[in-house]
């Protein structure tokens, strides 16, 4: 009975981080395909969406699994916050999942000015579904793509486990969810020149995927025809163990002692009043 329990809780979170993830890809992608096949919008309304998406995100999914919405912060929970192993694989693949349908969503509903905009479904419009190095225009390579990554996905996890931790001065009122989609705006404001600020791998293979088995041959490699797509998926774990370890090496080990919340949850209003 306790197993069968403990399978049905974590089914329960898988499609917590799926739907979580779902929403905020179907924002994310989805501004992007207005704005480069419509035109419609410019990169501050990528930012404002991707961020509110985030947001979003979080607030369907927190109370049930803790809204990780991304491996990088899943595994980073995984080695530094004591979340548990056997979740990781699980909840990165409901992560994806929910990127991929939310990417396939998307693309079928603006296939007509996709279409309209680049009738090959060439690397013009691929930058919609996944990232390339230098929003497939700027002068980056691979290894800068790489080292944007690792920067940028560092700055998430230190900043989310910042606000995350009840033992700091983390937002009250409920409002943890507003204040890292904030995180997001600034960092794809800030650092989304050389790799169009992925931090996540499940948003971008998620989308890539979809792109390929929907017409976008190009989708594994980037303008210079180099293969790509594992920069954003190993790039953001690296990043975001960094990201984690410096918060615990610099701020969280030197925070009075007090109770935390179960790693990878959202703490609740209780915790807030007795940290």
């Amino acid at each position: 009975m306790a197993e069968r329990l403990k399978a049905r809780g974590l089914l329960g979170e898988m499609a917590a981080e799926f739907a979580g993830t779902l929403i905020l890809i179907l924002f994310g992608v989805g501004v992007v395909a207005q704005v480069a096949a419509a035109g419609i919008g410019d990169h501050d309304s990528i930012a404002w969406a991707w961020g509110l998406g985030v947001t979003l995100g979080v607030y369907v999914a927190a109370r049930i699994s803790g809204a990780h919405l991304n491996p990088a912060v899943t595994v980073a929970l995984a080695v530094f916050k004591g979340f548990s192993w056997r979740k990781v694989l699980p909840y990165s693949l409901a992560q994806t999942g929910g990127a991929f349908v939310a990417a396939l969503l998307v693309r079928w509903n603006y296939a007509e000015v996709l279409a309209k905009a680049d009738p090959g479904h060439t690397i013009k419009t691929q930058g919609v579904f996944s990232t390339l190095p230098g929003n497939g225009a700027l002068p980056v390579g691979t290894w800068g793509a790489f080292r944007d990554q690792v920067i940028g996905t560092a700055i998430l996890l230190f900043l989310i486990l910042a606000v995350s931790d009840v033992r700091n001065s983390p937002p009250a009122a409920n409002l943890a969810p507003f204040v890292v989609g904030l995180v997001v705006v600034a960092i794809g404001m800030a650092w989304g020149t050389n790799a169009g600020y992925a931090i996540n791998p499940a948003r971008d293979f998620g989308p890539r995927l979809a792109s390929f088995l929907t017409g976008y041959g190009t989708a594994w490699r980037d303008q210079y025809g180099q293969l790509y797509f594992w920069v954003p998926i190993v790039a953001p774990v690296i990043g975001g163990l960094i990201g984690a370890g410096l918060y615990q090496a610099v701020v969280a080990r030197f925070l009075p002692p007090g109770a935390e919340p179960e790693a990878g949850r959202v703490p609740s209003p209780a915790d807030y009043e007795t940290a």
